[in-house]
């Protein structure tokens, strides 16, 4: 059965990436939250998708230039309070944003120490899960192709890849297939495009309506019909 993924937890019903929003995914049955990971200037690891403040706090400017308490008054959460949510309740997947921006706070490392052993790192960057790797072997990885990184290239180190929803063909998922990698696309939030990957057999769909996209999943015997591809942007 095709994998629920909250894309920044159930972002459509919650403010994206906070505390609610996941816990809002758990009890919606997602089978995975995705959520951003950087640093702030004091080094705390924190859950926030853009490198500036400015769209969904009062606050202007980097995140990485405030400080985890100046943060934390604006509910952006850390990654350890989100890991300790989710343990025993829903898988995490956790991309790495930027990482070079914060390579003095060993982002990757840290958060590759924080994730249990049924969580996933996903990153656009190839070095950054590279890094994974080598730091911890037996943690699943998970590719975002076509910006840089083939299919090809993500079986030589990943578990998994991502597919852009205006890039995935049926040829990209079978070869992904072929060379035993999972295959997950985002971010689809109409009802008849996840039913046309469903159909398709992609194994996860990165959504911000996951209790829509459960019910697809637990009912994909309707016949997909032609649907656009939603105009959300990447990551």
């Amino acid at each position: 059965m095709t994998w629920v993924i909250a894309h920044r937890g159930a972002s459509a019903d919650e403010r994206e990436n906070t505390l609610p929003a996941f816990e809002r995914a758990i009890a919606l049955g997602a089978d995975f939250v995705e959520l951003d990971v950087q640093a702030s200037d004091d080094g705390e690891l924190v859950v926030f998708h853009d490198l500036d403040l400015d769209r969904l706090t009062p606050l202007r400017g980097p995140l990485r230039r405030r400080s985890a308490a100046e943060l934390r008054e604006h509910g952006i959460p850390t990654l350890e309070e989100v890991v300790e949510l989710a343990r025993g309740r829903i898988g995490v997947m956790a991309e790495l944003k930027s990482a070079h921006l914060s390579r003095r706070h060993d982002v990757v490392g840290r958060t590759v120490a924080l994730l249990g052993e049924d969580d996933v790192i996903l990153s656009f960057g190839r070095r950054t899960l590279l890094e994974v790797r080598r730091r911890r072997p037996s943690l699943r990885v998970l590719q975002h192709v076509g910006y840089g990184v083939s299919i090809r290239a993500a079986a030589g180190y990943a578990w998994a890849v991502g597919f852009h929803d205006r890039r995935v063909t049926p040829r990209g998922v079978a070869r992904a297939r072929r060379l035993g990698l999972a295959t997950t696309v985002y971010t689809v939030n109409d009802e008849r495009r996840m039913r046309q990957l469903v159909a398709l057999g992609v194994d996860g769909i990165f959504s911000d309506r996951p209790a829509l996209l459960r019910e697809v999943v637990s009912s994909p015997a309707r016949a997909p019909a032609q649907a656009p591809a939603p105009a959300r942007s990447p990551g």
